[in-house]
């Protein structure tokens, strides 16, 4: 089976989560898709420090009708700091038949380098690369530090790079809806509707439990 792993903070999770999914199992001829809440980010703190329940309450509102979808508490089970590294790690040993597909911005793909490990993360999986319109890379093998260089063959064709351990990086053009959650937040605090950027259950779960309006 070919999985893939969407992470993220989730604060909230937006109709472009939603559309990046499908456009990327539909790309990549995936089986399912596991999205992740993060309990402990390691890059950022969460605005607004809503529980890690809310946010994976609304993940599961988000794709009650999408039966290619499925929500896992994995990174709250295990504790401590959500490295990319360690959820993938486990993922890789509770699914050892299994494709694993690790789906990031390219945005963050630029920025892999100062990840936690980040070396290991090309030997656990394969990643695709989703591109966003600020941050578009035209040459994957140039987008990585010299000193990982050597571990990829670039195939600029296909975009993809093809790693050592028989992992690749797959980059996706194209992928609509600018839609970001720090933007949501802000309309919740200023009292404005949020129906067109989240699904109806979650944005009915938003306004039920005030969340997001503690600015206000």
């Amino acid at each position: 089976m070919k999985l893939g792993i969407l992470g993220g903070t989730f604060n909230p999770i937006h109709n472009a989560h939603l559309q990046i999914a499908r456009e990327v199992r539909s790309r990549l001829q995936l089986d399912r898709i596991i999205f992740i809440p993060a309990a402990t980010p390691p890059h950022k703190e969460l605005d607004g420090d809503i529980a890690f329940s809310d946010r994976l309450t609304m993940v599961e509102l988000a794709i009650a009708a999408e039966p290619c979808f499925d929500a896992s508490d994995i990174e709250a089970q295990r504790g401590g700091r959500s490295y990319s590294v360690d959820t993938l790690t486990q993922l890789q040993a509770l699914h050892p038949a299994d494709q694993l597909f690790f789906i990031i911005g390219s945005d963050s793909f630029l920025e892999i380098a100062s990840w936690y490990r980040a070396p290991e993360i090309f030997t656990l999986c394969n990643i695709a690369v989703v591109e966003r319109p600020e941050a578009r890379v035209t040459d994957l093998l140039a987008a990585l530090p010299v000193a990982m260089g050597g571990d990829f063959c670039y195939y600029p064709d296909e975009m993809r790079l093809a790693h050592r351990s028989g992992f690749s990086v797959y980059y996706l053009p194209g992928t609509p809806l600018a839609i970001s959650s720090s933007e949501i937040r802000s309309l919740v605090r200023t009292g404005q509707s949020i129906r067109q950027l989240v699904p109806a259950a979650v944005c009915d779960y938003i306004a039920a439990k005030r969340i997001y309006q503690h600015d206000r």
